[in-house]
């Protein structure tokens, strides 16, 4: 069957330039799955995307003109409702088939046939039933078309709808913008559709400015090449991303300059490439004395609300030029580099002035006007919370050698950027400025770092605080946070986590971890938790319920919260699930030694005496949880009864003292393998040796045996954990 590529385009007017690249892609996406469910497709067929700022469109090549016949059995009815008392097709067989069109099978019932269709009759095994058989006409490309239109646009992620009236002033539509024009071609052939108050046909537009208006396209498989021809748009959005990334490369470079690293402007690069149709990239620049004001303001003032490039020179010191990406390509853009450069001179003069007049104010002197800043109805003011912090980072710099004094000063400046001006314009700078003010006042240099890193890590894979006070101060920052919401029950439940606890949380355990911090994270939840609770005053709806072992409730609920974060983190080292229960299982109360313990774990899993040591350890797991809840006495009251008894008992004692300096010395991986020796004397011991004897002294001294293999090889993991 002969096939043509099909496209479709739909023109609007501007569309919102951060939903444009997935709605040009689920645009597309939607036709094709369409066409696909209507048979119009063929193996060959493949899709392409198009979507700049006035258009979403698609093609799909190798697109069927009617889509192949299908072959068909329908269930009418039980054979003795179809046939009357002469055998002949009932009424209600003939009105079936007058419904489906097919009248005439019911002349010669029950050996009807008609064309390609007839009746059947068979049994499902208690009844007969007759069926209708045959094939149905496929669907035609006219048909497929209309369907594709209505069902893409139907399910597209629009962010926000638009209503708006069309061309006869009274019907109203519905869209993500007001569209103008629709297109639906297969081959150099028109195809009858209609959506929104239009009707489709073979003619789209060109650059509103610098293009034709009305361009006629001959053949859809020719739409991007005679967009680019006669109406100045690259409707390709990778490509025209393409076109700006190597622009503006070229002109950085050629500035002796770079824009920095991708990540920082890879969402702006996509941004733009929505916002322009055939973009052509010029330098701008501003004065020199502006660079006096810090770069991370410059930079989101450019970036932010005017979507221009900072360039930096080779130490990442930010320069005085700047790229801008224009919709026009002009032989003299001076008018268009002017006038871009007077839009952002005014922003720039408001960022210096927020800055200086910022600086006439030390930090410790707004740390009051946080009694103003309210944290949460139940946790009290910033004023409240950074008196909580400056004691708790005091607590924690002692237990990691950093400067207590230092860290209790970093805690408490650390929020008082919050009412300055230059962050309550730009609430993203918080920490940043807060370092620039705390260096302006004279602080200390690890303090004023501790100010903006508090923070970090924001995201996966920032990076972490500097050590010492700056890592004080963001633990304390995280687990107050944690303690806090906590106390109060406001914890993460399925998807939600309004207060990014789960971000948190994971802050702490990488802190511990990659810092190879010896912490006890039970300590710092304590010590977090008892800040809280001393400190929240007449904010009293935080109650602390003590557990029978003494714990808080919020302690141990927060530990859980912490251990399942860090089965998540530990994901990222490629470990199973049952390697990472365990080491978590055993709920360890330092987590700096975790990733030694998992390759040390791995090591051992690897060994050939490992599958039958796991499942031992998991038999002796079992075997001493019962004897426990029976209340069996544990006791190594004799000698060994049994060779295979003894034979195991002195393999340990050998093995014991070594391993014990290997786990000492921190090397988990030779002391785990220490214990391949035990795979003979385990196995006998187990094939000739009756665990719950008779003999009550007997039976204990088993026991006791089996505690104490378990205690030794079940230091740096609990290696039942591993047995399948």
């Amino acid at each position: 069957m002969s096939t043509k590529p099909l496209l479709i385009e739909l023109l609007t007017e501007e569309l919102p330039p951060k939903a444009l690249k997935k709605l040009g892609n689920e645009f597309a996406a939607g036709v094709e799955a369409s066409l696909e469910n209507d048979g119009l497709l063929t193996s060959n067929s493949t899709t392409e995307s198009f979507a700049t700022p006035r258009r979403l469109a698609v093609r799909v090549s190798h697109v069927l003109a009617e889509a192949p016949a299908k072959a068909i059995r329908e269930k009418l009815m039980p054979l003795a409702v179809a046939k009357d008392a002469g055998g002949a097709a009932s009424p209600a067989l003939k009105k079936k088939l007058a419904a489906l069109g097919r009248d005439a099978l019911s002349e010669n019932f029950p050996n009807a046939r008609m064309g390609p269709d007839g009746l059947a009759i068979e049994s499902d095994g208690k009844t007969e039933y007759v069926y209708l058989t045959g094939l149905a006409s496929g669907r035609t490309i006219n048909r497929g078309v209309q369907r594709a239109i209505e069902h893409t646009l139907e399910k597209l992620p629009i962010p926000k709808v638009m209503n708006y009236q069309l061309a006869d002033g009274v019907t109203e539509a519905n869209f993500v913008r007001p569209a103008h024009g629709l297109m639906a071609m297969h081959g150099g052939d028109v195809i009858p559709a209609t959506t929104l108050g239009l009707t489709s046909s073979n003619i789209t537009h060109g650059h509103r400015f610098q293009g034709a208006n009305n361009i006629e396209i001959d053949e859809a498989s020719r739409y991007e090449e005679l967009l680019r021809q006669f109406g100045k748009v690259e409707p390709v959005f990778a490509t025209r991303r393409d076109m700006i990334l190597s622009q503006l490369e070229t002109k950085a470079k050629a500035l002796n300059a770079t824009l920095g690293a991708t990540e920082t402007y890879a969402d702006l690069l996509d941004e733009v490439t929505a916002l322009v149709e055939w973009p052509t990239v010029y330098v701008c620049q501003f004065e020199p004395e502006f660079l006096s004001v810090p770069q991370e303001c410059l930079i989101l003032t450019m970036k932010t609300n005017q979507k221009y490039f900072p360039l930096f020179d080779a130490n990442g010191k930010l320069k005085n030029q700047f790229l801008i990406v224009s919709n026009m390509e002009l032989e003299d853009p001076s008018r268009v580099v002017t006038g871009n450069e007077r839009v952002v001179r005014p922003r720039l003069a408001d960022a210096r002035f927020f800055f200086e007049t910022d600086k006439k104010t030390k930090l410790a002197d707004r740390v009051p006007q946080l009694a103003n800043v309210v944290y949460h109805n139940k946790l009290g003011t910033q004023g409240e919370r950074v008196q909580r912090l400056s004691k708790l980072a005091g607590e924690i710099a002692v237990m990691i050698g950093a400067d207590k004094v230092k860290a209790e000063r970093a805690a408490l400046l650390a929020k008082a950027d919050l009412p300055t001006l230059m962050v309550g314009e730009f609430p993203e700078l918080q920490g940043v400025m807060g370092r620039y003010y705390a260096l302006s006042d004279g602080e200390a240099a690890d303090v004023a770092a501790a100010c903006e890193q508090h923070y970090m890590p924001r995201f996966a894979g920032d990076r972490l605080p500097d050590a010492g006070v700056p890592t004080a101060v963001a633990l304390a920052d995280k687990l107050e946070t944690l303690a806090g919401l906590f106390g109060i029950g406001q914890i993460p439940t399925g998807d939600k986590d309004p207060f990014a606890l789960r971000r948190h949380a994971l802050g702490v355990i990488r802190i511990l971890i990659e810092q190879k911090l010896s912490v006890s994270a039970g300590q710092l939840v304590a010590i977090a938790c008892n800040a809280a609770d001393r400190n929240l005053g007449d904010h009293g709806t935080h109650l602390t319920l003590k557990m029978a072992d003494g714990k808080l409730k919020e302690e141990r609920e927060l530990l859980n919260f912490m251990f399942d974060r860090l089965r998540t983190y530990l994901k990222e080292f490629g470990a199973t699930t049952n390697e990472i229960e365990s080491i978590v299982s055993k709920q360890p109360e330092y987590f700096a030694t975790i990733p030694v313990q998992l390759a040390a774990v791995r090591a051992f899993a690897a060994l050939p005496e490992a599958e039958s040591l796991n499942a031992a350890n998991k038999r002796v797991a079992n075997i001493l949880k019962k004897a426990e809840e029976a209340r069996e006495e544990i006791a190594a009251n004799h000698a060994p009864q049994e060779p295979a008894e003894a034979a195991l008992r002195n393999a340990l004692n050998e093995i014991a003292p070594s391993a014990d300096a290997l786990f000492k010395s921190g090397d988990f991986t030779g002391y785990l393998k220490s214990f391949a020796a035990l795979k003979a004397p385990v196995d006998a011991f187990f094939d000739q040796v009756m665990v719950m004897a008779d003999d009550k002294a007997m039976r204990a001294n088993r026991l006791a045996l089996l505690r104490d293999l378990r205690d030794a090889m079940n230091k740096v993991a609990d290696l039942s954990k591993l047995a399948n």
